[in-house]
C-alpha cells in the first residue's frame, strides 16, 4: 500500500521558501523564512521596478517636451514665441508626468498587496466601480480637463493674448487644466471652464491687423484720397517709433462701402501681436490732420429739407397745398 503524499510546504512562486526547505527540510523554517526574507525582498523588488518604469517614463516624456520646446524647424529667432514655447511644453510635460506617477503608485501599491497576502479581487471591483461613479458625476471635470489639455497641446491661446471666448471677451490672465481667467475691457474678471468654450477667436497670435474704414464725402477725388492715405500710412511704416510694430508695407485696398452719405475706403496694416489698436488710433489721428490739410471733407449726417410754397393762398384746394416741410 502506497504511503500518502504530504503536501508542499511552499506555494507556488515563493521562491525563497522552496529554497530554504530544499537546504533544511524544515517546513516552519521555510515559511517563516519566507515571511521574513521573501515578501520584503518582493516589496523592495516592486518598489524598485515602481521606481525604474516611473524614471524611464518621465525621461521620455521630457524628451519630448524638449523637442516640442524646439518647435518643429527649431526656429529661437523669435524670443516671446521660443518662451510660449517653451512655457506650453512645460505645463504638458509636469501634466503627463503626474498622470505617470499617480498610475505607477496605484499599480505598485496594488501589487505590494496582493504580495502581503490582501485579496485584491475586492479592490479591483471596487475602484471599477467607483471609476463609474466619477466617470458619470463628474463628466463636467473630465470634459473640463481634457479640453485643457487640447488648449495647451494645440496653442489655441496663452496668458497675455486677446482672446473671443463667445460670452467672454478680454485679456487672458491665467490657463490652467479647468478654468480660463480672462478680464475684459470694462475689468471684469471672467472665469470660463474649459470643457464650455466652443470657439475661440484669438486676437494676437503671431500677429494682428489693424482696420481703419475712412469716410470722405461723395463730391471729394477718390483716387487723390486713397493716394493721400498712401502717403499718412507710408510715413508711418517709416517712423522710427512704429519699427518693429508695424511689420509690413500698409495697404490701402480702396472703396469699401457706399453708404448715404459717405464714400468708404479701407487701410489695413499688419502688426505685432497686440499693436493693432494703438497703430490704428495713431493712424486715425495723422489721417484727420492731413485731411484738414488738403482739405478733404469727412462728411458728417447730413438732412436735406425741402420746402414748398403755401398754396392755399392762390386758391388751391387744402388737400393739394403742402401740409409742411417733406424730408
Amino acid at each position: 500500500m502506497a504511503l500518502p503524499l504530504t503536501a508542499a510546504p511552499c506555494a507556488d512562486g515563493e521562491q525563497v521558501c522552496d529554497l530554504v526547505y530544499d537546504w533544511t527540510d524544515n517546513a516552519r523554517f521555510a515559511d517563516w523564512a519566507d515571511v521574513i526574507i521573501g515578501t520584503p525582498l518582493a516589496i523592495i523588488g516592486l518598489l524598485a521596478l515602481g521606481f525604474v518604469v516611473r524614471w524611464v517614463l518621465h525621461r521620455i516624456v521630457a524628451r519630448v517636451a524638449r523637442r516640442a520646446e524646439r518647435g518643429v524647424l527649431g526656429d529661437r529667432t523669435d524670443p516671446k514665441t521660443f518662451a510660449r514655447r517653451a512655457q506650453r511644453a512645460e505645463t504638458m510635460a509636469g501634466v503627463f508626468q503626474s498622470i505617470i506617477t499617480v498610475i505607477v503608485i496605484a499599480v505598485v501599491a496594488t501589487m505590494i498587496l496582493a504580495e502581503v497576502g490582501v485579496n485584491i479581487a475586492p479592490i479591483i471591483a471596487s475602484a471599477g466601480i467607483i471609476g463609474i461613479a466619477l466617470g458619470f458625476g463628474a463628466q463636467s471635470l473630465v470634459k473640463d480637463f481634457l479640453s485643457g489639455i487640447f488648449i495647451f497641446m494645440e496653442d489655441q491661446y496663452g496668458v497675455g493674448d486677446v482672446v473671443d471666448l463667445g460670452e467672454a471677451v478680454g485679456s487672458v490672465e491665467a490657463v490652467t487644466l479647468r478654468v480660463t481667467r480672462l478680464r475684459d475691457v470694462n475689468g471684469t474678471v471672467w472665469f470660463v471652464p474649459n470643457g464650455e468654450i466652443l470657439r475661440v477667436g484669438n486676437q494676437s497670435k503671431n500677429w494682428s491687423r489693424a482696420v481703419i474704414d475712412v469716410s470722405v464725402g461723395y463730391g471729394e477725388d477718390l483716387v487723390r484720397v486713397q493716394q493721400v492715405l498712401r502717403e499718412v500710412a507710408h510715413d508711418l511704416w517709416e517712423d522710427e517709433d512704429f519699427k518693429g510694430v508695424v511689420i509690413e508695407e500698409p495697404e490701402v485696398t480702396g472703396v469699401e462701402q457706399l453708404a448715404a452719405d459717405a464714400v468708404t475706403v479701407r487701410v489695413m496694416i499688419k502688426t505685432a501681436p497686440l499693436e493693432q489698436w494703438a497703430v490704428a488710433r495713431a493712424l486715425r489721428q495723422r489721417i484727420k490732420a492731413r485731411f484738414d490739410h488738403e482739405g478733404i471733407e469727412i462728411p458728417f449726417a447730413q438732412r436735406v429739407v425741402w420746402h414748398r410754397e403755401d398754396k392755399r393762398a392762390a386758391g388751391q384746394p387744402a388737400d393739394r397745398a403742402a401740409a409742411g416741410d417733406q424730408e
